[in-house]
């Protein structure tokens, strides 16, 4: 799959050094970032993911990204790999760091780092995913901000795909549903599609925000759960086939599971509409 790298003003190749050895987000994680989908070489909801890559800045106590730096690197980016490789169909990525800085926790005030990357990719009709053993701690201090330092969400993740899955679904500390490493989830059950209260620690997922609003608006029975709604052991009913799930990310879009800890399970009714009407929407309204 090619890829495409833009770093700072400059694009660069893969194997080239581009970023400082002490880049805070290099040394501590000190950063955040975006993941965007790109369809026939425009970004999709550009807008909404530029707005989060600032809440999570400021969340993290970073001065808010230069947005029209990050808008030219896109740019750049995309214009190089519609050159190379005409329709461009993948994942774009925008990052910013810190800036170098201590090798310890310290910051030091400056310029911030900004990279954007892009890269060709297929998302995958369906998912298999495994219940992770460790949970998402909703009390965090970076809880619902999209940072760099994404170790835990790796640990879980290589945890599932050693068990045959390609998604690990998480727990929070007091045992509700929260999400998956980079997905947000929904549940079907009693004909409606169900997701985590932000309260429970996951993130304001773009594509989480649009199923709400477009399903509303398309009289689909879509909403944010009520407290104590989505305990964790509401995946067993999805393994007893009395429930159904759904993640919902930029990398998956609208994408049911169909595997869950070694158990095949089906696919809903209202899931399906769902993933419908996102798939025609997401093309017709490229920012929405």
């Amino acid at each position: 799959m090619s890829l495409v790298i833009w770093a700072d003003g400059r694009l660069v190749g893969q194997e080239e050094a581009a970023l400082s050895a002490v880049d805070h987000g290099i040394t501590v994680g000190d950063g955040v970032f975006e993941t965007c989908t790109v369809f026939g070489g425009q970004v999709f909801a550009l807008t909404r993911h530029l707005q989060r890559l600032r809440r999570s800045a400021t969340g993290l106590g970073l001065e808010a990204p230069d947005e029209e730096k990050a808008r030219d690197g896109v740019a750049a980016v995309l214009d190089s790999a519609v050159r190379a490789s005409g329709a461009f169909d993948g994942r774009l990525r925008i990052t910013v760091t810190a800036g170098v800085g201590p090798l310890g926790s310290g910051r030091v005030p400056g310029a911030q780092t900004v990279v954007v990357a892009a890269q060709e990719s297929v998302m995958a009709p369906t998912s298999r995913s495994v219940r992770s053993p460790w949970p998402r701690n909703e009390r965090s201090a970076v809880a619902g901000l999209k940072t760099t330092s994404y170790a835990e969400n790796v640990v879980a993740l290589a945890d599932a795909v050693a068990k045959g899955g390609d998604e690990a679904i998480l727990a929070n500390t007091v045992g509700e549903l929260c999400e998956g490493t980079g997905s947000n989830v929904f549940v079907e059950r009693g004909g409606e599609l169900v997701t985590p209260l932000l309260g429970s620690g996951c993130l304001a997922g773009i594509t989480r925000a649009l199923v709400l609003e477009w399903g509303a608006e398309a009289g689909l029975p879509v909403r944010e759960a009520k407290d104590g709604e989505l305990p964790f052991s509401v995946l067993d009913e999805v393994t007893r086939g009395e429930a159904q799930l759904v993640l919902t990310s930029s990398g998956r879009n609208v994408q049911p599971v169909t595997w869950l800890d070694g158990a095949d399970v089906a696919v809903g009714e209202v899931s399906t509409a769902a993933r419908e009407l996102f798939e025609k929407l997401c093309r017709e309204r490229l920012d929405p």
